[in-house]
């Protein structure tokens, strides 16, 4: 989490690190990055780095939590757009991302958090558990939008199984993202596998046995 005094900063210089890193984290993963180009880009000394974040992972999941909130606010949108309809909010949220993906400016941004996910990236995506603010305000989302989602044709009994529902269509959507980005699916062929698998999903797949 940035300190205090990265916050403190004048708008200008704090936009102009945000712009570096992320010329530097849509070049390389976070792995491979460097806070040497990053601030011979921002034009700042090593010391000063080090006075807005602890290391380059901070300001990498710092960036990411900074997009993962935009998503969130997509999301709840399209809850409220489709009166509820999981199903169909889901529907909305992955083609409208995928498309701003393709087409925006840090879509390089977004290659390289898909190729290099693992455990860590996607759990910042839902939850930092390093910072009690950004955990709830996480939880505090996930409360809010599970009120938005109509349940009364979703074969659903409780809360949580809707919070694991939601898990399973957010697995979903990562999985056919990082097919996108690998090359293994183009726009068209990856939408119309992820309509099939929320198909799939939201039909069931179990089929009694005739008595």
């Amino acid at each position: 989490m940035p300190t205090k005094t990265f916050f403190n900063l004048p708008d200008e210089k704090r936009q102009n690190l945000m712009n570096a890193a992320m010329r530097e984290f849509s070049r390389a993963s976070l792995a491979d990055a460097s806070i040497a180009n990053i601030i011979k880009d921002a034009c700042i000394p090593r010391g000063s780095f080090y006075q807005y974040f602890e290391d380059k992972a901070d300001l990498f999941f710092y960036i990411l939590e900074e997009h993962s909130a935009s998503n969130r606010e997509l999301m709840m949108s399209l809850a409220v757009k489709h009166q509820g309809d999981l199903f169909a909010s889901s529907a909305e949220f992955f083609q409208s991302t995928l498309h701003r993906f393709m087409h925006h400016e840090h879509r390089d941004f977004a290659r390289n958090i898909f190729l290099n996910m693992n455990y860590k990236i996607e759990y910042k995506l839902i939850l930092d558990v390093k910072n009690p603010t950004t955990r709830q305000r996480i939880s505090e989302f996930y409360r809010s939008y599970m009120g938005l989602i109509d349940t009364s044709g979703l074969n659903i009994h409780s809360e949580q199984e809707l919070f694991h529902l939601i898990k399973i269509l957010r697995a979903i959507i990562i999985q056919n993202f990082i097919q996108f980005f690998a090359g293994e699916a183009q726009e068209q062929e990856v939408i119309r596998n992820f309509t099939l698998e929320l198909e799939l999903l939201q039909r069931g797949l179990y089929t009694p046995a005739d008595n």
